[in-house]
């Protein structure tokens, strides 16, 4: 087989969680944006990628017999750096290679920390449906400075989770941007995870049980659990102000 050409942007899809070498058809993607830092020349962080793997291969777990492969994106470097947005850069090039690899399929894109940011703004990509943002880094408010943008999530799903008692990221931040993000596309939600923190440790599991009723709802149109289907319906505060119940996954269905 003869070797890839390596990329122009140096960012890379990392190993595949899913059907992909077992003769299953690829039917959907899920793109995990690991975090990165606000300003940084050096390159990806090993312990960024290491996080992001077991909700990569959890959600190609759950969606395996729908045809759902995942990949942690290996950035070029670890640094948002300004205006070069190159984490989002590197997220877009990822959903042409999924394109190039799998076809025309669906993609969501799940970032966490500054992935989250990424996912957000690469979101726009005529491949990707959905996006999921997990305790998103999202810069402070500033009148002198352009806002975050939201158009591009115009056609979208989305859904961000974030832990009321984050000390690195601030969770007020990303209800402003649901806010505005609600007005442009009304499939728009977020959950809030009373007491926890930046890492959602306190409740993990819950977390991930709603990464997965989200990205299987998103990706291949199952019907999404009823408080994720609420948060979607309601207006705002309400939608973006929801709680993440413990049990979540477990009883949700009911």
């Amino acid at each position: 087989m003869a070797q890839q050409a390596i990329p122009a942007s140096g960012a890379r899809l990392g190993r595949a969680f899913g059907p992909v070498g077992n003769g299953q058809t690829v039917s959907g993607a899920v793109l995990l944006l690991p975090a990165g830092e606000p300003v940084s020349a050096r390159g990806p962080s090993p312990f960024s990628h290491a996080v992001a793997r077991p909700l990569a291969r959890r959600l190609a777990e759950a969606g395996r017999s729908e045809g759902l492969v995942s990949h942690v994106v290996r950035y070029r470097g670890r640094g948002w750096n300004g205006t070069e947005a190159q984490l989002a850069a590197d997220a877009e090039w990822a959903a042409d290679e999924v394109v190039r690899r799998y076809g025309d399929v669906p993609v969501c894109l799940a970032g966490i920390d500054m992935g989250g940011r990424a996912a957000l703004h690469a979101a726009g990509h005529p491949a990707v449906n959905s996006v999921l943002a997990v305790a998103p880094w999202l810069p402070e408010d500033d009148v002198a400075a352009v806002p975050e943008p939201v158009k591009q999530l115009v056609g979208r799903h989305v859904l961000i989770v974030h832990g009321t008692n984050d000390e690195r990221t601030d969770p007020e931040l990303s209800y402003r941007l649901a806010e505005r993000a609600k007005k442009a596309n009304r499939d728009t939600c977020r959950f809030e995870v009373h007491s926890d923190g930046h890492a959602l440790r306190q409740y993990r599991g819950e977390v991930v049980a709603l990464a997965v009723d989200f990205v299987l709802g998103a990706l291949f149109s199952r019907a999404y659990a009823r408080p994720v289907a609420d948060a979607l319906a309601a207006p705002p505060p309400l939608g973006l102000r929801m709680p993440l119940a413990a049990g979540f996954g477990r009883s949700s269905r009911a």
